[in-house]
């Protein structure tokens, strides 16, 4: 029994082999594993690498038209042409910066969007290869989407505000702005919020929702106003002329002259007071340029009426610097 044992023995250990062989080529030609270990991964991968692809073409060519658009003052779309004008004024160069900042907002917003639309195909276009049938999660999202806008109404109604604000030109990155009570510096614009610095440094979150009415302060020109008080028993003529010949000697210094488009206006009495009077003077200047201006119009008038010997409205009319420290 042992010799028969030990003859027949060899022979089943080919039959093992092969039928072990047999067994792996048969789950190999099997359709649903060629299926899944090769046709549906080779399909994802080339569904993820056009999604990149189209993905950074879209970028591409957005930055590429926004570039182009600010290269060319506008030439790459018609509507934004300018015929006929060799030398930009100062009005028009600022507003130049302006558009600038509008059309790399809308390229922003362009490539997101396209971001959004893009890798939401190609996430459903994976789920299908998976074997997740998407036509109801499809059918379902129109009824979601319906549920989902009652219940976030005030989200919706923020990114429409932001898409017609957007279209309108309102605002843009950059602009000085005065929203809700808030005024400073537009940093970002998106379809949902706009970011404003003020002028302690604060950055607040303003939802386009919420923006019922907003002025801005860079767009096409601003107003340097200045108010100037003088005594009642000054001479008004006087007075009002030495106000008018310092505000005209104050916007020709070189460091303000770029920024007025037009002569001081000399708007006479507009307040009286108790122990004044209040001369106004008002100078148009370039976008944001005004608290500058109305600075420096301040300090040359003030200087100017001083050394004209005419009286302020209060005590002793004039500043006496280094007071305190002779009485100490």
């Amino acid at each position: 029994m042992t010799i028969l044992t030990q003859a027949t023995a060899p022979t089943t250990a080919p039959t093992s082999v092969n039928d072990a062989v047999d067994s792996v080529s048969t789950w190999w030609d099997d359709p649903t594993t060629r299926e899944w270990l090769l046709e549906r991964p080779t399909k994802i991968i080339a569904i993820l690498v056009i999604a990149l692809l189209v993905h950074w073409i879209a970028r591409r060519i957005i930055n590429r038209a926004a570039r182009h658009n600010i290269e060319n003052q506008g030439n790459a779309f018609p509507m934004m042409r300018r015929r006929g004008e060799e030398q930009a004024t100062a009005v028009q160069k600022a507003q130049e910066e302006r558009r600038k900042q509008r059309v790399l907002t809308l390229a922003n917003v362009g490539r997101s969007a396209a971001a959004i639309v893009i890798w939401t195909w190609a996430v459903l276009a994976v789920l299908d290869q998976l074997g997740i049938n998407v036509g109801p999660l499809i059918a379902s999202a129109g009824v979601v989407g319906v549920a989902i806008g009652f219940g976030a109404q005030s989200l919706v109604k923020d990114f429409l505000s932001g898409i017609f604000m957007l279209l309108e030109d309102q605002y843009g990155v950059g602009d000085t702005i005065e929203v809700n009570g808030i005024s400073g510096e537009v940093e970002e614009v998106t379809l949902r919020i706009t970011t404003v610095r003020d002028v302690d440094g604060t950055l607040w979150y303003v939802r386009n929702g919420e923006i019922l009415q907003v002025g801005n302060f860079s767009d096409r020109y601003s107003v340097a106003r200045v108010q100037v008080p003088v005594a009642l028993v000054a001479d008004p003529d006087l007075a009002a002329e030495t106000i008018e010949k310092s505000a005209k000697a104050a916007v020709k210094d070189s460091e303000f002259a770029a920024d007025v488009l037009e002569e001081p206006v000399l708007n006479g009495v507009t307040e009286f007071a108790i122990d004044h009077m209040s001369f106004r003077v008002t100078v148009k200047t370039l976008p944001g340029k005004q608290w500058g201006v109305q600075r420096h119009l301040n300090r040359r008038i003030i200087d100017d009426l001083q050394e004209a010997g005419i009286p302020l409205p209060y005590p002793q009319g004039k500043l006496q610097l280094g007071a305190h420290e002779e009485k100490a």
